[in-house]
């Protein structure tokens, strides 16, 4: 992916403050979708594990569909980007989120588990384009000494999708007639086909109407100018993947970053995930799945809250100190609701989203730092790294069938031990012979 330079300061005298202002605006807005899309992934766990009856490990796939999409394309993404521009990346991106979007249509039609999985994975693909683009890019739009700060703002906006998600969710899918599992075992006949027709079209309005916004925000985004920060040596379009990856191996903070942001990603969706089902657990809260879906906003609004304060936070302390600092409360809070019930669980579940909120940008501006004319490559290796929002909830969800959901999050406990560890001593540059 040769469109972003890791040096900043490289683009030309004509790019005014102004453009730069626009090109930041245009991205945010790009973070509040795909973070909005994102977070209706916890909304449709509950609703499509009751509605077809499932598991939780099979109700997981739901997950390791939508972001085993950033394993896959992660590396074509960013060939993809070198051929044609971040620009029309981004475009090409919205459309193709909007087309698995409108997959949502005939899923709800035939009633298919499958045909949402497959949707799932499309729009997904397109967000994996998006990113591949727009983090670095926002990283260097800017002096490297305040990039963490930089993503991490726009991050927040990222948060603000995912605040508001579960609300408009649990509202317009979430309706108030949905039944437990229990209960739809219970129904038979015309009932029951009545109640999986009515729950299965509930899906459709609200992923249509995604489908048109971001094809709205594709043409808003061709109509601009954008400011180029590409200069004429670090252009890498002839670059062959193996050399790619060989070049961008080498660092290590790199490979361990590529774990942190694993780690990261699939705590974050794990807790995620499973914030609606603990929530109703009896010895938890005992609600129900409408209205523990808009608990979950809490737990995504702390993450707004928690990056707005970072960004301010990451211009005057370490990185690294804040990453180690925030990943020792989040596993401290995990904990503490795993050996909890009641409010406390409820409430400490919940609380960790607050310190979530910086891990993604420190730790992937920690990574790519030093890279050089490397970082675009080590940009597709971190988005790569993503597809831990695909493992880590599978493998939480088959814990949660064996011993029980609430044990399970102790997943996320030691995924929070490794991110630690990253913003103490992993991040430092030792860089390995070619």
């Amino acid at each position: 992916m040769a469109v972003i330079t890791a040096t900043p300061g490289t683009a030309t005298q004509s790019n005014s403050k102004q453009s730069f202002k626009i090109a930041f605006a245009l991205v945010t807005a790009l973070f509040f979708s795909f973070g909005f899309i994102t977070c209706l992934n916890d909304i449709l766990v509950p609703h499509l594990k009751s509605l077809f009856t499932l598991n939780y490990t099979e109700a997981a796939l739901i997950q390791f569909c939508f972001f085993s999409a950033y394993f896959f394309m992660s590396l074509p993404s960013g060939k993809i980007v070198s051929r044609i521009g971040y620009k029309r990346g981004t475009i090409v991106g919205a459309v193709v989120t909007a087309f698995g979007c409108l997959l949502f249509y005939p899923a709800a039609e035939l009633q298919s588990y499958w045909v949402f999985l497959f949707g799932f994975f499309i729009l997904a693909s397109g967000i994996t384009l998006i990113q591949v683009a727009v983090n670095p890019y926002v990283a260097v739009l800017g002096p490297a000494e305040t990039a963490s700060g930089r993503l991490t703002l726009a991050q927040a906006f990222n948060s603000l999708g995912t605040t508001i998600a579960p609300l408009f969710g649990s509202f317009l899918i979430l309706s108030a007639s949905s039944k437990s599992v229990d209960d739809v075992k219970s129904l038979d006949g015309p009932a029951l086909a009545a109640y999986h027709t009515a729950q299965a079209h509930s899906v459709q309005g609200p992923y249509i109407g995604l489908a048109v916004a971001l094809c709205i925000l594709a043409v808003i985004v061709s109509f601009f100018k954008l400011p180029s920060i590409l200069s004429p040596e670090d252009d890498l379009s002839g670059v062959t993947l193996k050399e790619e990856l060989s070049s961008a191996w080498r660092y290590r903070h790199l490979l361990l970053g590529a774990i942190g942001i694993f780690t990261y990603v699939g705590a974050e969706v794990a807790i995620g995930s499973y914030l609606v089902n603990f929530i109703n657990l009896p010895e938890i809260g005992g609600i129900a799945e409408a209205t523990a879906a808009k608990y979950v906003s809490l737990y995504w609004g702390g993450a707004m809250v928690g990056r707005f304060i970072g960004a301010a936070v990451l211009q005057k302390v370490r990185p690294g100190k804040v990453l180690t600092f925030n990943a020792i409360c989040a596993g401290l809070l995990v904990l503490i609701a795993m050996i909890s019930s009641g409010p406390v669980a409820m409430y400490a579940i919940l609380a960790v989203g607050l310190f979530n909120s910086i891990m993604f940008p420190t730790i992937f501006t920690l990574a790519i730092k030093g890279l050089g004319k490397h970082t675009p490559q080590g940009s597709g290796v971190l988005c790569m790294a993503i597809v831990g929002g695909a493992v880590i909830p599978l493998v939480q969800g088959t814990i949660a069938d064996a011993l029980g959901l609430h044990h399970s999050f102790i997943l996320p406990v030691i995924c929070y031990g490794f991110i630690a560890y990253y913003g103490l001593e992993g991040y430092k540059h030792i860089v390995r012979k070619a």
